[in-house]
């Protein structure tokens, strides 16, 4: 059947112009012509996504059903939808789509043939769907012909809901459909929303599977070694698996099956705030024509400004992933060797690296933690705790104990090491210390890489448990522990109790934790 016919036999009928697995440099003539979006000064399109500049959680939902109603673990992230009502919006979604032009995607989530899934994405928008192409999976010629989808994800920013008729929270929508394979976006313009759902897809139905699902960067050395890099916004995972030393793999999503690592991407989707070509010469770099840019301001010769957060603290790029100089086009590694856990700690009290045991590594993949900072968003004076289970709660659909038990099993099984790295603020609170050096960082990621600390002395830190290096090759060994950082020791001492706290309050949420992983967090000493 032609495209056509096979979207009318889904109920979308009466469409206008069907665009169909287009290349990139068509897409582009489309968004341009179509008024969407401008070229910056390096070629990239950059468009702005209207109200919605980030993910929009309060609108996401699943639908309880028969499938879901015992394996989804339902509540503030996962919150239930009516089948009856996901229906009615679905049909309102289409006859919007009746006369409009569509723009038609297909590709896989996964790189791993053994474990992708295959998924038509339906766009009202060319550079939503040329930012679709960019971050799944791109199928070769021969692959599409027999082309079959599992899921349709269909993305109409122009249609808002109506939260009486539809039972949704607001005009905006973002609805998985475990039972029927169909993902529903409506109002939110933010391309994030469409990556995000195909991840959360993935999530639910890997761990059936054996895989286990992760958010997290990964890249490979020239000796063949795979790293992981967990961590939440701003932790820097995109930005320290973009190694000019080491091939990107992927930057944000990947699996763990029995064979190894593979990515779920075709492509990465970076935060570009205050992004520079000295810091991250990768990224900026990959900003170029075929790449995406949204909400940055730019000048009359339109040039990006990345340090200008008057649109949105949250600007983004989407590109391919072979726009990384050396990246794995198959996107898939061997068992990893080393696993980082990574958080911007803005109280200043977790040591810049840390070496943890199987039980650690499982209380702190549990607490996935990191902080705000104080004067980023409204109302926060000083840092906050941050805790999102599996360094990705508002994308796992089941119980996320079933994730760190596969986590923990594949530690075990294939003996990989996990470290967790401070980000974030050392010699004091944010306001007062000052931001891990880059240059530090990279060269502990290095040292765990190469070994070079499996040989050195270490000291234990009294209240997190944390085994802490006293050395560490081109690191000064008076920052590896975040105490001697201090010039006020009782303040440190004060404010890592009262972080040390919040992990232990945190931590009261999860129930049917073996006792030896609650025994691994922080020491509440008085």
């Amino acid at each position: 059947m032609t495209m056509r016919e096979t979207l009318a036999a889904a109920g979308y009928i009466n469409l206008g112009e069907i665009y169909e697995n287009l290349p990139a440099v068509k897409l582009v003539e489309l968004a341009l012509s179509r008024g969407e979006g401008c070229l910056s000064s390096t070629g990239a399109l950059a468009v702005e996504t209207g109200k919605y500049t980030g993910r929009s959680p309060e609108d996401r939902f699943v639908v309880k059903d028969e499938t879901t109603a015992d394996t989804v673990d339902w509540g503030k992230i996962n919150k239930p939808f009516d089948p009856e009502a996901f229906a009615a919006l679905r049909s309102r979604q289409k006859a919007y789509l009746e006369g409009k032009d569509v723009f038609v995607f297909e590709g896989y989530v996964g790189a791993d043939p053994n474990y992708r899934i295959p998924v038509r994405v339906i766009n009202e928008y060319a550079w939503q769907n040329l930012f679709i192409h960019h971050l799944l999976r791109r199928p070769t010629a021969e692959e599409l012909v027999d082309f079959k989808p599992e899921v349709t994800l269909v993305c109409t920013p122009g249609f808002k809901a109506i939260p009486e008729l539809d039972k949704t929270n607001s005009e905006a929508f973002i609805i998985l459909n475990f039972t029927s394979k169909e993902i529903l976006i409506g109002a939110a313009a933010y391309a994030g929303e469409m990556k995000k759902s195909c991840f959360s897809y993935m999530n639910y139905m890997m761990p059936e599977r054996g895989v286990c699902p992760m958010h997290c960067s990964a890249n490979i050395g020239e000796d063949g070694s795979t790293a992981l890099f967990f961590g939440l916004s701003g932790t820097g995972k995109t930005t320290l698996s973009a190694d000019p030393n080491r091939q990107l793999i992927g930057d944000d999503e990947h699996g763990w099956s029995p064979e190894g690592i593979f990515n779920f991407e075709g492509g990465c989707y970076a935060k570009a705030i205050k992004l520079s070509e000295e810091g991250e010469p990768q990224i900026w770099n990959a900003i170029k024509f075929g790449s995406v840019i949204e909400n940055v301001v730019m000048n009359e010769d339109r040039v990006a400004d990345y340090d200008d957060d008057s649109i949105t603290e949250n600007i983004r790029t989407g590109y391919p992933v072979d726009y990384i100089p050396g990246a794995v086009l198959s996107g898939q590694g061997g068992h990893p060797k080393a696993i980082i856990f990574l958080t911007a700690d803005a109280f200043g009290v977790l040591p810049p690296i840390s070496r943890l045991d199987r039980n650690q590594a499982s209380y702190y993949y549990l607490s996935g933690y990191t902080s705000k900072l104080a004067g980023t968003e409204r109302g926060i004076t000083e840092p906050q705790a941050t805790f999102s289970a599996g360094f990705g709660a508002p994308f796992l659909p089941r119980a996320v104990g079933e994730y760190a038990d596969l986590l923990r099993a594949n530690l075990q099984e294939y003996g990989t090491e996990v470290y967790m790295l401070n980000t974030g603020w050392t010699g004091g609170p944010y306001g007062v210390g000052s931001r891990m050096k880059l240059a530090y960082t990279r060269a502990m990621v290095t040292a765990i890489l190469n070994g070079s600390l499996a040989d050195v002395e270490y000291e234990t830190d009294e209240i997190f448990g944390l085994s802490i290096p006293t050395t560490c090759p081109e690191v000064p060994a008076e920052v590896l522990n975040p105490r001697n950082t201090w010039e006020d020791k009782a303040a440190y001492d004060e404010t890592a109790k009262k972080l040390a706290a919040l992990f232990v309050e945190n931590f009261k949420g999860y129930h049917g934790v073996d006792a030896d992983i609650l025994a691994a967090g922080p020491k509440q000493k008085q």
